[in-house]
């Protein structure tokens, strides 16, 4: 089944849902970046936040989130749009540490506690709207959750999973966000509150074949959900060889004579997608007369 999101609402309209199964998408990640399982987990847990935030835009809207916490996995990058695609790397793939002390993947030892959740969005406005918290806890999902309830202050739950092979496959990915409108009342705080105690992790959900409804069903009960609508999802790239050409146009003659008298040639590659551009000796010197 293709990766896909549903919106929703709960409890006669108190609560904003949504749910999203991104297994396809983290592996298509996992086998572009060689990722071992703990960096699979903690760049699929947060490329599962980034879509699900860019579940909330509109339109050509994007969101971009950086994690820097310190770990030996280094930074995380993932961006997003109001249309489902989503694209993320960490800078350093090949990181994997022994189990923690619960027998899981130590997300929090490579990711680091260390450092600032960065979260910018593209509104297509003159100024992006920013928000920067620091990172809490380093297992990705009670970062978001201290995210949205500093910097945007809305209070909300977040639930990330991602369960990796033994050969590093990506077996099931996924998560949900919940959030708490204006006046939702005591009673419903607590009805949540303690589904959410009880509840077994996202990923093993998924792995048991339950889709992104039924988890929001099995989150805040089967009859307190109005389902909305649903939007296909996909790793997808934007990069292209016109993008890098104007960036290698922005380096100026000097540089690409150089390129051309070192290599007799220049190549490119995208961090997102490891897609490479190749320019020929030709290509260069054409881009020099254009300066």
């Amino acid at each position: 089944m293709a990766d896909y999101l549903v919106r929703a609402l709960g409890y006669n309209g108190q609560v904003r849902a949504f749910a999203v199964d991104s297994t396809k998408s983290v592996a298509e990640a996992q086998q572009r970046h060689m990722t071992w399982p703990t960096a699979s987990a903690a760049l699929g847990r947060t490329m599962t936040a980034g879509v699900m935030l860019g579940a909330m835009l509109k339109g050509e809207d994007k969101v971009t989130i950086k994690i820097e916490g310190g770990g030996p996995i280094g930074s995380i990058l993932v961006d997003s749009n109001a249309e489902g695609h989503i694209r993320g790397y960490v800078t350093n793939p090949q990181t994997h540490l022994e189990l923690n002390e619960a027998g899981k993947l130590d997300v929090k030892g490579v990711v680091g506690t260390d450092g600032m959740l960065s979260v910018v969005k593209d509104l297509g406005l003159r100024d992006y709207f920013t928000g920067q918290t620091p990172i809490v806890s380093g297992e990705i999902a009670e970062d978001f959750t201290y995210y949205f309830a500093v910097s945007e202050q809305v209070p909300s739950s977040v639930g990330l999973g991602v369960l990796v092979d033994a050969d590093n496959s990506i077996l099931s990915a996924g998560g949900f966000i919940i959030q708490l409108l204006p006046d939702t009342d005591d009673e419903t705080i607590t009805a949540i509150e303690q589904r959410l105690a009880s509840i077994e992790p996202v990923s093993s959900m998924i792995q048991r074949g339950l889709s992104p409804e039924a988890i929001l069903e099995q989150v805040l009960g089967e009859d307190n959900v109005q389902f909305l609508d649903e939007m296909p999802i996909s790793f997808q790239c934007d990069c292209s060889k016109e993008r890098f050409t104007k960036g290698l146009i922005s380096l100026g003659g000097k540089e690409l004579r150089e390129m051309i008298d070192e290599d007799g040639m220049a190549e490119t590659q995208c961090h997102f997608c490891l897609e490479t551009y190749a320019y020929s000796k030709e290509e260069l010197e054409a881009l020099i007369d254009e300066l």
